[in-house]
């Protein structure tokens, strides 16, 4: 559950694309907060989850313009915060695990080394006591025999191991947030449900917040705590991940009714009407 005093604070967030005299919005009056919980935020491709999280963390082009009546993570106020402020952040207390890690993973340097790198951050580790440690975070994501897949190179690794081996990179420095961008859609059933369990430890055992950001509404329904809904760049509704099937809102009415189910078959799967007014300002 969120606690009295949230980690992350979003209050109006706000991401728009051209010129400052005719902007596109992508992500329009966005307000939640985060806990050490487990937070979904889904929606369709294009409903701006993935532009959330990296709002966030500042890792969005340098033509897209974010502003909020509050961006506040942990005391500090992210929007303030310069390169330099955020530099200081990302990897230490805040980090993000992409979607893919064929295109996260550096194709021509070997996974232990670019582990390393995250843990040679502060520059005070040695050598071995460095390769000590990357062993230790991939034996902690469940890779077998961690100084052999240290020593290989991404295109070596299946995608489950390269998911694995991208939330051991972003756990190197111990983050107090970690958003997660669909680390399971390209993952087989067996595998996903390992990763889950990994991420579920994680939360436990460190008091991570995590902001994951997913399509899938029945993963999301058993995995985390609260979902916020999102269509056209806003926040249609919040609610606990358990009611999702009680949810108010016509537009999560409309996923939740799309999903197929092999309890209940259906010939044709209903098309979700769409209304103006859940996009209107």
């Amino acid at each position: 559950m969120t606690t009295a005093a949230p980690l992350l604070q979003v209050q109006g967030l706000q991401v728009a694309y051209g010129t400052p005299a005719a902007p596109v919005p992508v992500v329009r009056g966005v307000s939640f907060t985060l806990g050490r919980e487990k937070l979904a935020v889904v929606g369709e491709s294009g409903s701006g989850k993935t532009t959330v999280g990296r709002a966030l963390l500042k890792l969005l082009p340098q033509q897209a313009r974010i502003s909020a009546e509050r961006l506040q993570f942990d005391g500090v106020d992210l929007l303030q915060a310069g390169e330099r402020d955020m530099q200081a952040l990302r990897g230490r207390r805040l980090s993000m695990i992409m979607q893919d890690p064929k295109y996260s993973l550096n194709p021509v340097m070997s996974i232990g080394r670019q582990i390393g790198e995250a843990v040679q951050r502060d520059g005070k580790v040695q050598r071995a006591e460095c390769d000590e440690r990357v062993e230790a975070l991939l034996a902690r994501v469940r890779i077998r025999e961690p100084k052999r897949v240290a020593a290989q190179y991404p295109h070596e690794v299946s995608g489950g191991m390269g998911q694995r081996v991208m939330i051991a990179m972003m756990l190197a420095q111990r983050p107090q947030l970690l958003i997660a961008d669909e680390p399971t859609s390209a993952l087989d059933v067996s595998v996903r449900q390992e990763v889950l369990g990994l991420l579920d430890e994680l939360v436990a055992e460190q008091g991570l917040a995590l902001l994951f950001i997913s399509h899938d509404l029945n993963l999301v329904k058993h995995f985390c705590d609260r979902v916020l809904v999102m269509y056209a760049g806003r926040i249609v509704e919040t609610l606990a991940a358990a009611d999702l099937r009680q949810a108010s809102h016509p537009y999560t009415r409309g996923l939740m009714a799309s999903l197929p189910s092999l309890r209940h078959p259906r010939a044709v799967l209903p098309v979700l009407q769409r209304d103006a007014a859940w996009s209107a300002a």
